[in-house]
């Protein structure tokens, strides 16, 4: 692998030329008296751990160095990160030595997820992999199991994921670790998360972002996080941006977001120095929510932060064919890559195994020694891998009725604010279990009726300190996201509204998260947890004002990409089926579940009784604008989204009077996946149900407020496609009205009104002896309306 050449292990950082003074900015500790015994036992942890996953990246056979190895010892695939693995296990050990000492209930939430052999050897020793899995028992055979199948088919991957005991966070992309901790404490006065960040990581935006989170944590109402921020220097290929951070740099960047630094980095004696910051850290966060808990909030309190400088693949080889191996990017992955094949490798990789003195460290039997288990907690339910917070503490929400919100059929009403109010009410009836994540744009899309009774949650701001607010605006969306991920995995329920442009943003940590769960609901001891719950508002049919920047509805996509068995699209197309949808997410499990719908005012066309059966049903005939209730058509018109329907609403109406011949059926589609192929998703229309909603064999013409190919790859396999014609966005935007976003995307009445009369031309005679002279009319209109710039235009 090409990378930069070093001329030294584990590098320092050159010296800045920030004043010496900074320094004193750095929390100072005496270390504290640790027994001896209790040393012993954080170093016996530690080798044995750190045996334990260099093992799992190499060895198929021999697990215990019974014998000397051979290269049939040797896995054929190599496949693992050992750089990251000694940091990891030195935090793990610290954390049951600080639980055990503390009566803690803390979980640990790691970024670097490639480090899973690290975790994995860990979850092993404290009997946690056999709580949930038999075979990997604590004894030789069980041991044997997990190190000889670790990234082999039916073995663990090498990536934490959702059947790792104790993980909410998949960590394979970089950036999210430190929002889903903070996401996780809140509303847990008690619970302690300690997150582990990478040096690679902390160079994300997301991870940069999320250093504020801490900023929205009440410590009245919410427990803590202990940041620890893992320098190891390097990257996969070279040093990282905080590897060259001298400590006086590193002060003033926490010191600036509101932190107080403390450095771990004594090698000589580290698990003293790490255990003293670690007890240093939680007495700091102890005495903050104490003050805060006695009505005497710290303003802009200083949490810990420990930054935590070891050497990439502390403990492995020192060098391997004359590059430096401990203390630089050769120890990122495999550091023996050719050990199967190298007898000199291979006999590096014994001495290295080997120095970890595994004999002393397991009983005959294959259990770890007695000194070990003695800095892990005594009780099952304080072991990291076995906190119930992290895998079976789902709260059911108490979802207030949605018929109480419901507005009157024939008025109008803006979706969000309608939706707003049962928000508010959800809030009111969970004080504790719900809450709100959005990126600054709440009143912006009119939900403001969610400030009725709470306020935000923002702590360094004097007016919303310390007044319970359920809110969490922040312009971020990568870290509305992570702290929403965390506060679902943990057990309770959020909502994310966001303009619907800007949710994209997000995209890949959704999917990532939707990983995450699919992998849950694949194992027999994860239960269930709320879906995770996404509004899209100020749409791009209602952008005009900000412009094609603000013109973007491409989430639907990313949701629609998704297994069935999680995603759930919806596009409400009024006020009572956006409060019925809503109600439906809030109270559903296991789902990614995305509502699109307008803020503006629209038309309320069906009352509450007709939307909850539009709502179950995901789509009906509307038999209120169409041809003597829908009855033998000519053409199917589909409107999906509030504005598209809008104007298929007024497309039949239109088409009434300058078309009286053509019979036309209007179709709404509230719930998108019913269109899916008959068994391909759960909500599919079977082909029959297909048929009877859109006939048979007349055209349809679909009028949709996503991309053209969505709405193709979910008919794909439907019979008689040939009949469907779609109009969707297609790029095409300004700043300019409204009306003329419809017609420069080719969805207005006008063009719904072509498609309609094309379309019937083909079954009905009347109607193709009229064709020309109304489209030509039509296209007039158009011209019209375009030259003049208007909103509306009445074509009679």
């Amino acid at each position: 692998m090409p990378g930069e050449i070093i001329d030294q292990p584990n590098p320092k950082a050159v010296s800045s030329l920030l004043p010496d003074n900074i320094m004193e900015l750095a929390v100072k500790l005496d270390k504290l008296d640790i027994p001896a015994v209790d040393l012993k036992s954080l170093d016996e942890f530690r080798r044995a751990s750190n045996y334990i996953a260099a093992a799992m990246i190499f060895l198929g056979d021999n697990a215990h160095l019974e014998r000397d190895l051979t290269f049939d010892d040797i896995k054929p695939r190599l496949l693992g990160h050992w750089g990251t693995c000694p940091g990891l296990t030195l935090v793990y050990a610290h954390l049951n030595y600080l639980t055990r000492k503390n009566d803690l209930n803390l979980i640990y939430v790691v970024g670097p997820g490639h480090g899973a052999p690290a975790i994995l050897a860990s979850l092993w020793i404290e009997g946690s992999l056999a709580r949930f899995y038999p075979r990997y028992s604590m004894d030789k055979q069980g041991l044997s199991n997990l190190i000889t199948g670790f990234s082999t088919p039916g073995g663990f991957p090498s990536h934490i994921n959702a059947e790792t005991p104790g993980a909410i966070h998949e960590g394979g992309e970089l950036g999210y670790a430190l929002s889903v901790a903070f996401g996780a404490v809140m509303d847990k006065p008690d619970l302690v998360v300690a997150c582990i960040i990478g040096d690679g990581e902390a160079e994300t935006g997301p991870t940069a972002a999320a250093w504020h989170a801490a900023k929205y944590i009440d410590p009245a109402e919410s427990g803590a996080v202990i940041p620890i921020v893992h320098v190891n220097g390097f990257k996969i290929s070279e040093r990282t941006i905080y590897g060259c951070m001298d400590d006086k740099e590193l002060v003033a960047l926490f010191t600036g977001y509101g932190y107080q630094t403390r450095f771990v980095e004594d090698l000589e004696d580290i698990d003293r120095d790490l255990a003293t910051s670690m007890q240093w850290a939680l007495d700091e966060i102890r005495k903050i929510q104490k003050a805060a808990r006695a009505g005497k909030a710290i303003m802009k309190p200083r949490w810990p932060v420990l930054i935590m400088r070891t050497p990439k693949g502390w403990s492995g080889p020192k060098k391997v064919d004359g590059e430096f191996v401990e203390g630089s990017f050769h120890s990122h992955q495999v550091p023996l890559m050719a050990a199967k094949t190298n007898q000199d490798q291979l006999a590096d990789l014994q001495k290295w195994l080997k120095s970890y003195k595994v004999d002393n460290l397991f009983t005959e039997k294959g259990e770890v020694i007695d000194s070990i288990k003695n800095i892990i907690p005594f009780e099952d339910h304080k072991k990291l891998g076995q906190r119930a917070e992290t895998y079976k503490a789902h709260e059911i929400l108490n979802v207030p009725d949605w018929e109480r919100f419901g507005v009157e059929k024939g008025t109008e009403e803006s979706c969000m604010k309608a939706v707003g109010r049962i928000i508010d009410q959800t809030l009111v009836e969970n004080p504790t279990s719900f809450r709100v994540f959005s990126p600054d744009e709440l009143v912006s899309n009119k939900l403001d009726a969610i400030f009725d009774h709470t306020g935000r949650d923002f702590q360094w701001d004097e007016f919303s300190n310390a007044r319970g607010g359920r809110v969490i605006e922040i312009l971020s969306e990568h870290t509305c996201q992570g702290l929403l991920q965390g506060y679902t995995l943990t057990g309770r329920t959020g909502i994310f509204p966001s303009y619907e442009s800007f949710l994209g943003i997000i995209h890949t940590m959704m999917v990532q998260y939707s990983k995450f769960n699919k992998m849950a609901r694949e194992t027999n001891w994860r239960a269930d947890i709320s879906s995770i719950n996404y509004i899209e508002t100020s749409t791009w049919t209602r952008q005009e004002h900000n412009g094609f920047s603000h013109q973007n509805p491409s989430f639907i996509g990313a949701v629609l990409n998704l297994k069935p068995s999680a995603a759930r699209v919806y596009l409400p197309p009024d006020a009572n089926t956006f409060l019925s949808t809503a109600a439906h997410c809030l109270r559903s499990v296991n789902y990614v579940n995305l509502m699109v719908g307008s803020k503006q005012p629209q038309p309320v066309f069906l009352s509450v009784e007709e939307a909850d059966k539009h709502c179950q049903a995901g789509a009906s005939i509307w038999k209120f604008c169409s041809t003597e209730d829908g009855i033998d058509p000519d053409v199917v018109l589909v409107g999906i989204g509030s504005e598209l329907t809008f104007e298929v609403v007024v497309a039949a109406a239109i088409l009434r009077r300058v078309c009286p011949a053509l019979r036309v059926r209007v179709v709404n589609v509230t719930d998108l996946m019913i269109l899916e192929a008959a068994t391909m998703h759960p909500h599919a229309l079977s082909d029959d149900e297909f048929s009877a909603l859109f006939t048979a064999d007349k055209p349809i013409h679909f009028n949709y407020h996503g991309y053209t190919n969505e709405i193709r790859g979910l008919l794909f396999g439907r019979p008689g496609l040939g009949r469907v014609s779609i109009a969707s966005y297609k790029e095409e935007g300004s700043t300019t009205t409204p009306f003329d976003m419809m017609l420069r995307n080719d969805v207005s009445r006008y063009h719904v009104i072509e498609a309609a009369v094309k379309g019937g031309a083909r079954f009905n005679k009347k109607v193709k002896l009229e064709m020309t002279t109304v489209l030509g009319e039509i296209k007039h209109q158009v011209t019209k309306v375009r030259g003049l710039g208007k909103y509306i235009c009445n074509i009679f």
